[in-house]
């Protein structure tokens, strides 16, 4: 399974080299980055944060790529392998990267075999062009679209021309050019004032707006020297809450470490179980072979007595 993992990933075009002896110990970070690499590799505009320094943000982070993987690619991650980052971490990662492998490799149906030495050279980018794509469609839906309006206003040139040409050879009639001055001059003094009373408004607002920024000011001056004097005053629980949480930390450490032991003999007694399985199932063939082997030769002498 390693194996697979390691050629898979090195097919997809990880940067790094991967090891069995990375996984020997709990590397969270590197499981972390492999993560975070697949969930980019599969869409890269995916917004999952990489920050992984406090507890805390690892498991948001487990947990956002647990869900990212449940939703787009209906992979199922264990969250609790994933947070041990050891070889257990392995198997869930290799959920992910055959799903990226396979549609990667996959020509016709078929499957190609694991690349032997070109495989570093290949580069998967699922989802690379789907915003050209887009952009491409919506400047076709556009073209189409401008395409129709103007083969309409050509179709309509005949009949414009006619109006046009009918238009400037009117004779131009002083009183009623005289007229449409004096109309448009009007409408035009109306914008005029419009936008004075509009300039007067904007003062009065401003002024008023002056007004509760300053008030504003005053409030934030008092609040941050309320701050600053809450601040300097230590709690008298402070130092109480400080052993806690030193407690509290410690308790989660001893809490780890037998979690970890619990999944690893968890992961014995499924091995011993298949195990003894196997050597039931070995005997059960065994015995059946015996029994057909004395059917075999009662039925020779049968036959030899007769």
């Amino acid at each position: 399974d390693f194996s697979d993992f390691t050629e898979m990933m090195r097919a997809l075009g990880y940067p790094r080299l991967i090891s069995m002896e990375n996984f020997h110990t709990p590397n969270f970070m590197l499981v972390s980055e492999v993560l975070l690499w697949l969930v980019k590799r599969y869409e890269p505009q995916s917004d999952i944060p990489g920050d992984v320094d406090t507890e805390q943000d690892r498991v948001f982070f487990i947990k956002a790529v647990a869900q990212f993987m449940a939703t787009k690619a209906h992979i199922r991650l264990n969250t609790k392998k994933l947070y041990q980052a050891d070889g257990l971490a392995v198997k869930e990662l290799l959920k992910v990267t055959s799903v990226l492998y396979g549609a990667m490799s996959t020509q016709g149906g078929q499957r190609a075999p694991l690349p032997e030495e070109d495989g570093a050279k290949v580069k998967f980018e699922l989802g690379s062009k789907v915003a050209d794509l887009k952009a491409a469609r919506q400047l076709a839906s556009e073209i189409t679209s401008r395409g129709a309006v103007l083969y309409d206003l050509l179709g309509k040139e005949v009949e414009l021309r006619e109006a046009r040409t009918e238009s400037i050879a009117r004779p131009l009639e002083i009183n009623e050019a005289e007229k449409v001055m004096k109309i448009a001059i009007n409408s035009v003094l109306e914008e005029v004032q419009k936008t004075k009373d509009m300039l007067n408004n904007v003062a009065l607002d401003e002024a008023s707006l002056e007004a509760k920024i300053e008030k504003r000011k005053l409030e934030l001056e008092r609040s941050q020297k309320r701050l600053q004097t809450l601040q300097s005053v230590r709690p008298a629980f402070m130092d109480e809450y400080e052993k806690l949480e030193e407690q509290l930390q410690k308790q989660y450490s001893t809490y780890l470490e037998k979690f970890r032991n619990v999944t690893y003999m968890e992961q014995l007694l499924d091995d011993q179980r298949r195990a003894e399985q196997e050597m039931f199932e070995e005997a059960a063939n065994m015995l059946r072979l015996i029994q057909n082997r004395l059917k075999e030769e009662e039925q020779h002498l049968l036959k030899s007595a007769s």
